[in-house]
């Protein structure tokens, strides 16, 4: 057994590249499956997050309409506004417009009625300057300020129109950029609509009541309890984004995998006359098997702790490149990639372990 043991570790350093690369590639494998499902995880946390940072208790869609907002249109007569502050227990009403700008990135602006708007979420938090005062201004949260360094009183240039930034707000409030909803009205040609309206009541506990006196009013349009809707927020609920998961995964399984398989093919081809002589010296199959799976895992391991080193540093990376992003690395993941990463290897090293083990040892011993 000394014997395996010391043929392991000198076969990790007789080729001390193709062992660095090995490790490497698992290592990459496992920060693909970090940080890609840290991406969607952390993406679809944050955007519930800032829909619950509206302080809403209901929101109101178009008929039919989907709870991704970024595929919203504009249907719907802000004159509905009026219908729901009848309704009782509703507090406040604030009409939203919204509109998927990809001027300076992928962004969803909120034209939004700065007072009733405050109604519903309590109000900005001002970093710098304050709100609205011309139909041209705009305000930007304080992580999409950091991202694009604007300062208050700058220009920032959406849908081929250019908006002064009139105010640095702290983010949470359903978006990261918001416009007097007159100006986007116009800017999409969406006159007196709005794509979404959020309702606050006077009391949660009266959501229930509040629910079945809108749905008689509006029975077609799409009316839901912001807890119900925070619940969809998982990516089994967003279209192929599951499928993108679970293709990733795959993918960097099958990397591992690869990778693996050729690094023990080419040791069991390098290796044949060692194989012999441990084999004459008493080795059994099992034996052999049990090197090279052990090669394996050990390698497998080192990839893993350069990937959950990878994986951190790439976040970082991330974070200072676009800093509005959010991806999220949690424990269970880390294990999971690390399992993946173990699959994958076990999996490339069964056929050149078999093959080992099959070596006739005379052959062997006469390998050059």
């Amino acid at each position: 057994m000394n014997a395996l043991r010391a043929m392991l570790v000198a076969n990790l350093l007789h080729r001390p590249l193709r062992t660095v690369i090995t490790i490497v590639a698992v290592g990459v494998e496992v920060c693909l499956v970090v940080i890609i499902v840290g991406l969607t995880t952390g993406l679809l946390q944050e955007t519930a997050k800032r829909i619950e940072g509206v302080g809403a208790d209901l929101m109101l869609q178009p008929p039919a309409s989907s709870f991704l907002m970024a595929f919203s249109g504009a249907p719907m007569p802000i004159k509905i506004k009026e219908k729901l502050e009848e309704v009782p227990h509703v507090q406040a009403v604030a009409p939203v417009l919204l509109q998927f700008s990809t001027s300076s990135g992928m962004d969803i602006v909120y034209g939004i009625e700065l007072e009733s708007f405050r109604a519903v979420s309590k109000g900005f938090v001002y970093h710098e300057g304050g709100p609205f005062e011309q139909r041209t201004d705009i305000l930007v949260d304080d992580w999409y300020a950091k991202a694009r360094d604007l300062q208050v009183g700058e220009r920032l240039r959406l849908f081929e129109n250019d908006f002064q930034v009139r105010g640095i707000v702290e983010h949470g409030k359903g978006a990261r950029l918001f416009v007097p909803i007159e100006r986007l009205q116009e800017l999409s040609a969406a006159r007196d609509k709005a794509s979404i309206f959020y309702i606050r009541l006077d009391d949660p506990e009266n959501t229930q009541a509040a629910v079945e006196e809108i749905r008689k009013l509006f029975p077609r349009h799409q009316l839901r309890p912001l807890r119900e809707y925070l619940s969809m927020m998982s990516s089994s609920r967003l279209p192929g984004l599951d499928t993108f998961v679970d293709s990733v995964i795959a993918l960097a399984v099958v990397v591992g995998f690869l990778v693996i398989f050729l690094s023990m093919y080419t040791t069991i081809l390098e290796r044949t006359r060692d194989i012999g002589i441990l084999k004459s010296l008493g080795a059994s199959k099992a034996n052999i098997i049990a090197l090279v799976l052990r090669e394996s895992l050990l390698l497998c391991a080192l990839g893993v702790a350069v990937g959950i080193g990878f994986s951190f540093g790439g976040r970082a990376l991330l974070k200072e490149m676009f800093p509005t992003i959010t991806i999220l690395i949690t424990a269970g993941w880390l294990l999971k990639a690390s399992a993946l990463a173990a699959l994958g290897g076990v999996l490339g090293a069964i056929y050149p372990a078999w093959l080992a083990a099959r070596q006739d040892t005379v052959v062997a011993l006469a390998y050059e």
